[in-house]
């Protein structure tokens, strides 16, 4: 698949809105409604894709939407559980050393003078960085993501992420 065509989980369905077949959405992205700038929803549930376009219901503090041929309560709250993606083309490109962390996740992880330490599992946040959870067999190392620290160089197209750390660490 194409990059471009990649799925980015951007939050689920998580109850039902009213009585016309709107949803409560639980959204991932920051602000949380900015999830209603990006469609159409690919709306994931049970192995089955629909692609939809919601309109918003409430914005703030919690998130609501009318989803395109949803109607009824009943279909809505079969709904519930579904997760809500996008295209990864959907989403603005980011800017010169910003990265989505979905984009470093299986990206190789070297030291600067070439030994494996495995691939990016997955990215949290601290309170103070981010964090690279490098996986190798068995061993989870957790790198922070400073750049120009310990990340030294990011390479997406070339699967490579390059960083000064200690592989006995």
């Amino acid at each position: 698949m194409d990059r471009r065509d990649r799925r980015v989980l951007l939050g689920r369905v998580i109850g039902v809105h009213g009585v016309r077949g709107g949803v409560k959405v639980e959204s991932y992205t920051d602000p949380r409604d900015k999830i209603l700038d990006y469609q159409p929803w690919i709306v994931r549930h049970n192995g089955v894709e629909q692609v939809l376009r919601a309109k918003p219901l409430i914005r703030h503090p919690k998130v609501a939407a009318a989803l395109d041929g949803i109607e009824d309560r009943d279909i809505a709250e079969a709904m519930v559980g579904a997760d809500i993606c996008v295209r990864r083309a959907q989403l603005p490109a980011p800017t010169a050393g910003e990265y989505y962390w979905f984009d470093l996740e299986g990206l190789a992880v070297r030291t600067l003078d070439g030994a494996e330490l495995g691939t990016v599992a997955r990215v949290f946040a601290t309170g103070a960085n981010d964090v690279l959870v490098v996986r190798q067999g068995e061993r989870e190392r957790l790198i922070p993501f400073v750049q120009g620290s310990y990340v030294r160089r990011v390479d997406l197209a070339g699967g490579l992420i390059e960083v000064d750390w200690d592989p006995e660490f």
